[in-house]
């Protein structure tokens, strides 16, 4: 993902117990249309940026929570205990990589999807950008990287 942005960048919960930093430039960044997403941004699509998990650093406690994916896979969150802010997903069968929510970071530039999955789920009133990649359910996200 070609990326002008001075690295690294800082994130944080709403209430800020918990900090990190981004040190290098995200895989991609896609927009999830699942209903799981759907409920969790409270939107049309939930917006992850995956990065390599020795590219995050970390300060404050997380919690963890996870559930079963209609892909089958594992989806397991990480958040601050005390505002609930998820700050990533993650795979546990793929620890190497995570799921940020980029819209934590204090500069957001890096938001420019360029996959859209699930959309088989999209709302019907969101028109997905033209020339961008898109998946009906999930893909291996990972394959490619």
């Amino acid at each position: 993902m070609p990326d002008s942005t001075t690295y690294p960048l800082d994130g944080a919960c709403q209430c800020g117990q918990v900090r990190y930093r981004l040190l290098e430039a995200p895989l991609f960044v896609a927009c999830c249309h699942c209903k799981e997403c759907q409920k969790l941004s409270t939107s049309a699509f939930s917006i992850t940026a995956m990065i390599k998990r020795e590219s995050l650093e970390v300060e404050g406690d997380l919690q963890h929570w996870q559930r079963p994916s209609a892909s089958g896979n594992i989806n397991a969150a990480a958040f601050c205990p005390t505002c609930v802010n998820r700050l990533y997903h993650y795979d546990p069968d793929k620890p190497q990589f995570l799921k940020l929510k980029p819209s934590s970071l204090e500069n957001t530039e890096i938001i420019k999807p360029s996959k859209h999955i699930w959309v088989s789920q999209k709302q019907a009133w969101f028109d997905i950008p033209e020339g961008v990649e898109q998946h009906m359910t999930q893909p291996d996200l990972t394959e490619t990287l």
